[in-house]
Formats: C-alpha cells, sequence, structure tokens
C-alpha cells in the first residue's frame, strides 16, 4: 500500500534552545550593575516568601535585586582572582551558596543594615518548619470553624464531629509540639487557626564596595564562624 502524503513524521523533542541566550543576558545584567551602583550585598533569606520579596523589591525601586541562579551569578562576578570582572569580586562569589541573592544599591552600609534588621514580616508556617510553641484544642465547641469545614478537619486529623450543626471536638488535641518540624497537616491546621510561626527575615552577609574594590564580612560566616576568625582564615 503507498505511503500516504499526510502521514508525515512529526519530531516533538524539536525546542528553541533559550538557555544559553537567558544565561548570558543575565550575565551582562549583572556587570552593567557591578559598573552602575556603589555597593553590592550577599542576603541570605529565612522563611523565603515570594510575596514577601516582591514588597521588598517594591520598597527599594532604586536598588536591584537577584536571587537565584547561584552558578550564573558567580561565573558573571568570576569564581577566582584569575576570572573576577572586578578586583576582590570573587570573594563574593564564595558566598552564592544556598537560599541568597544580590542586592546593588547606591545606598551606605549603615542605611542597608538598618533597614533589613528592622524589616520582618510574620506568615505561617509550612512543612517542615519548627514549631515555636505547643498548640493545644480543649475539647469542646470549635465556633470559629463552619459545619463545611468539619470533613476537612478530621481529614487533618481532628477528632472532630457536628452537634447541632456546630463543629465540636470530641477530646484534647495537640497540634503541635514545640521545637518539632511541622507536618503538612499541622502547618493545615495552624494555618485555619490563624497562628503565625514563621517570619520572613532577610540577612546581609556580606559586602563589596566598588570604588575600593574591598570586601567586607557582615556578622557570621556561612560556616558560624565570626567574620574577625574568617579574615584570619584569609
Amino acid at each position: 500500500m503507498p505511503r500516504s502524503r499526510r502521514d508525515k513524521r512529526v519530531s516533538l523533542t524539536k525546542t528553541t534552545k533559550k538557555g544559553l541566550q537567558i544565561k548570558q543576558s543575565l550575565i551582562e545584567e549583572l556587570r552593567k550593575c557591578v559598573d552602575t551602583y556603589t555597593n553590592l550585598f550577599v542576603f541570605s533569606v529565612k522563611n523565603m516568601r515570594n510575596n514577601k520579596l516582591k514588597d521588598m523589591r517594591c520598597a527599594w525601586k532604586h536598588s536591584r535585586f537577584f536571587f537565584g541562579k547561584n552558578k550564573v551569578m558567580m561565573l558573571a562576578l568570576g569564581k577566582g582572582p584569575a576570572d573576577e570582572y572586578k578586583d576582590g569580586l570573587h570573594k563574593i562569589s564564595k558566598h552564592l551558596q544556598g537560599e541568597v541573592g544580590l542586592l546593588f544599591t547606591n545606598r551606605t552600609k549603615a542605611e542597608v543594615i538598618e533597614w533589613f534588621d528592622q524589616y520582618t514580616e510574620s506568615d505561617f508556617a509550612r512543612s517542615g518548619n519548627k514549631a515555636t510553641m505547643a498548640v493545644t484544642l480543649d475539647a469542646g465547641p470549635l465556633p470559629q470553624f463552619t459545619h463545611s469545614m468539619e470533613p476537612q478537619l478530621r481529614q487533618l486529623g481532628l477528632p472532630t464531629t457536628l452537634k447541632k450543626g456546630v463543629v465540636t471536638l470530641l477530646s484534647d488535641y495537640d497540634v503541635c509540639k514545640e521545637g518539632a518540624p511541622l507536618t503538612p497537616e499541622q502547618a493545615r491546621l495552624l494555618k485555619l487557626l490563624g497562628i503565625e510561626m514563621a517570619t520572613f527575615k532577610v540577612t546581609m552577609n556580606c559586602l563589596w564596595n566598588s570604588e575600593t574594590g574591598e570586601f567586607e564580612q557582615l556578622g557570621a560566616t556561612d560556616d558560624g564562624k565570626s567574620k574577625d576568625v574568617a579574615a584570619m582564615d584569609e
């Protein structure tokens, strides 16, 4: 039987490779910021929340934030003295590990540290976060929940039932214990109860100044050493 002209093989694996172009664009943008801004900070984030990071960007529109793609950022700044974009930048690259980002700004060191030391936002804890306190519910009515939520509460582990249309806890129930990692069910229960146990916090780890080329460790290093000890190691 002759082959139909409509019978054509279409490869589904053919895609445009944009990854290299995106990485090159990021490298160029980072180096442009190195040339534009006076100070470059490496910051770490505790209890990362995208909406909180977005609010922070809005408050610092005069500066530039880069978060993620640590390897690309290291490539842009330089991994060692031989390939660094400017003198001293390879020291910044050493700290691009884990959940960290870059802040380019013309604000002074004192202004940056003061603002971020005061900037904290409470939020609901997620699975894996450690409980900051013990939470126990006493047996009896739970009027904060509507009758339609009773099945959901049972699925989350609460021994509940409906009594005259009111969600009722049949026995005392320990939602979580202080210091223990939260399960997905516990995190969901705490959110339903309106109990916040997480704090979004940004900490400045180190600083590089474009005018002097000097690098400065701020606070403790990633391995727990003080900045004075870290300076002795270098």
